[in-house]
């Protein structure tokens, strides 16, 4: 004979709040997890520590305003003095965003609910496009704001300082999707970290060498496509086209017109694709 128990349960009878709403939890969610929210104490270590080594060169720059009356990094080309710092705040935290759903294999779990697959990824892809973000512009305006402050001789730089924040945005953009596709490849967060890293160092190590190497045989105009493989670079150059900034390439130019800006766009989408198609197959498992 059975019985029938009651152990408290109690149906939901608040709003629905759709879709949507889920979305966006999920990027508040894996926001906090990159900044180590909610976490243990060592989880918040490396990513404020990175965070306080981007801010150095803005107080280093506001030092020498109100001391010098000159600047130091140029806005326009603050990502790539600090493209190593950036790299490893990707590195060390895209696989916090993507390793534990696939290692404990709950993405079907958000799935069930009505949440697609564009949607999960849209939403991990924002929220490391906002840290990433953050980490560039937060500096950024603290240099700014020191400028005003400060008073420096002319107008300020208001235009380049914009610019930049542009450019910024869609640099933490092209690392977002590449990065979190390097990560997803695998559910070992030490692996995902390892991969990713290891493709940005075979990037800035190998371009100058690419370039080097075209240049001594004196193709300069096919060498300037090397610094294109370099996301920094990369970005630089279309910041280039589109504003007349200083090139910040180590040495020679980057190609002319739209180009860069053609090759950045598809970038985008082949790793947004890649993340996505790779979820798709997480998923169906």
């Amino acid at each position: 004979m059975s019985e029938i128990y009651d152990i408290g349960y109690r149906h939901y009878d608040g709003p629905r709040l759709g879709r949507g709403h889920a979305t966006r939890a999920l990027a508040v969610h894996s926001l906090r997890g990159i900044f180590g929210l909610g976490r243990p104490a060592r989880s918040k270590i490396v990513p404020f520590a990175l965070a306080g080594i981007m801010i150095m060169p803005s107080i280093v720059n506001i030092a020498m305003m109100a001391l010098l009356q000159r600047g130091g990094i140029a806005y326009s080309g603050f990502a790539v003095v600090m493209q190593a710092v950036v790299a490893i705040f990707l590195a060390s935290q895209a696989p916090t965003v993507v390793a534990p759903d696939l290692r404990h294999r709950v993405l079907p779990l958000y799935l069930s609910r009505p949440v697609s697959i564009a949607e999960y990824v849209g939403a991990k892809v924002a929220a490391m496009t906002v840290a990433v973000f953050a980490l560039i512009a937060v500096p950024l305006t603290l240099t700014y704001v020191g400028e005003l402050v400060v008073d420096m001789p002319g107008p300020p730089a208001t235009g380049e300082f914009f610019g930049a924040l542009l450019m910024a945005l869609v640099l933490a953009v092209l690392l977002s999707a590449f990065g979190l596709a390097l990560a997803s490849l695998t559910p070992r967060r030490g692996l995902g970290v390892a991969s990713v890293i290891t493709v940005y160092l075979l990037s800035s190590a190998s371009v100058p060498l690419i370039y080097a190497t075209l240049a001594s045989a004196g193709d300069e105009a096919a060498g300037s496509w090397a610094w294109l493989l370099n996301p920094f670079w990369l970005v630089d150059s279309v910041q280039h086209w589109l504003f007349g900034t200083p090139v910040n390439a180590i040495e020679g130019d980057y190609p002319s017109g739209p180009a860069s800006a053609v090759f950045l766009v598809v970038l985008i989408g082949l790793a947004v694709l890649a993340l996505a198609l790779r979820y798709r197959k997480a998923a169906a498992r």
